[in-house]
């Protein structure tokens, strides 16, 4: 429970330094108009803290960190806000900087972060089918006694 209280913490702390990247970048370089870094604070908060905390309250409710699946969830997840976050940055960059792109560069660009939103649907799947597993358990477990 430990980790996932830590992992929470640390999307809050990058959230927050996405956000002030985001104000400060943007005034910096003057730049007054629509950019990815504006969501990068939002989606490290929900998909980061948010999603650890309520996976907290399920390691507490169901003892879901027992199950089979949690590890590659708290593995795949993990690494798809990741990979979602450092695109949005790389792109709002560009997009703040003017940087012209090839098509090349830029279907790159978007296949990346497209890999870091499949990992993110995958590593959900692995933690309803943790939580599956945790709740049924539970139940048989209940039923014994």
């Amino acid at each position: 429970m430990k980790k996932t209280v830590n992992t929470s913490f640390i999307y809050a702390i990058l959230a927050m330094v996405g956000g002030v990247f985001y104000r400060e970048f943007t005034k910096f370089q003057e730049f007054d108009g629509k950019t990815t870094l504006s969501v990068l604070h939002t989606h490290l908060f929900m998909l980061g803290m948010v999603m650890f905390l309520l996976v907290t309250i399920c390691i507490r409710l169901f003892a879901i960190d027992r199950a089979k699946k949690y590890s590659a969830f708290f593995v795949i997840y993990n690494a798809g806000v990741c990979l979602t976050s450092v695109m949005l940055t790389v792109r709002g960059i560009v997009q703040v900087l003017g940087v012209e792109l090839s098509s090349a560069q830029n279907g790159m660009l978007s296949g990346v972060a497209g890999i870091g939103h499949i990992l993110i649907g995958v590593g959900m799947l692995f933690f309803f089918f943790s939580l599956k597993e945790s709740v049924s358990t539970l139940q048989t477990s209940q039923k014994e006694v």
